[in-house]
C-alpha cells in the first residue's frame, strides 16, 4: 500500500486492528474495503478527467460533487479522497487494479452506474476528446459491461 494510502486509511479509520479479532475488526474491515473502492473508483474518474490534459476546475468540481453525492462524503473528505486517489493513480501504470478492484466488489449496476458518471465527467467541459472515449471504452470493457452500452452519452 502506498503510504499516502496508508496514511489516509490511519486518519479516517484508525491504525489496522491489534488484536485477534475482536469485535470491531468487522467494522474496520468493512469500512476500509469501503475505502479502497471509493479510492478506485476516483482513480478512474481522475484518468478520465487527465486524458484530454486539460483536467480543470471543471472537472474537479464534478469529482467532488459526485463523491460526496454518491459516496455520502462530506466536502473535506471528498477532496482529501481525490488527493489520495490521484498520488495513486499517477504512481500507477495502468487503469486496470483500479478496474479490477471495482469489477470484483461491485455489481453490475453499481458499475453501470459509475460508467454513466464517467460520461457525465467526459461532457463536463462541453467536449467529448478522442482520448477520453477511449480511454471510457476500455474502463468500461475492464469493468465488464457490455460493448457498446455507452456509446453515446446520455441526454435527458
Amino acid at each position: 500500500m502506498s503510504e499516502p494510502i496508508r496514511s489516509f486509511f490511519e486518519r479516517r479509520i484508525g491504525p489496522g486492528p491489534a488484536g485477534n479479532g475482536g469485535e470491531g475488526d468487522g467494522a474496520v474491515s468493512d469500512e476500509l474495503s469501503r475505502t479502497r473502492l471509493h479510492l478506485a473508483a476516483c482513480a478512474l474518474l481522475l484518468e478520465l478527467a487527465h486524458a484530454d490534459e486539460g483536467f480543470g476546475s471543471l472537472e474537479r468540481e464534478h469529482i467532488e460533487a459526485v463523491l460526496r453525492r454518491h459516496f455520502d462524503l462530506d466536502a473535506g473528505t471528498a477532496r482529501e479522497v481525490i488527493e489520495v486517489a490521484d498520488a495513486d493513480r499517477r504512481a500507477a501504470n495502468d487503469v486496470h487494479p483500479f478496474a479490477a478492484l471495482i469489477r470484483e466488489r461491485w455489481d453490475q449496476g453499481q458499475r453501470t452506474l459509475l460508467a454513466e458518471i464517467m460520461w457525465g465527467l467526459i461532457v463536463a467541459d462541453g467536449e467529448i476528446a478522442r482520448h477520453e472515449a477511449h480511454l471510457l471504452g476500455r474502463i468500461t470493457s475492464l469493468l465488464d459491461l457490455e460493448p457498446g452500452y455507452l456509446s453515446e452519452p446520455r441526454r435527458g
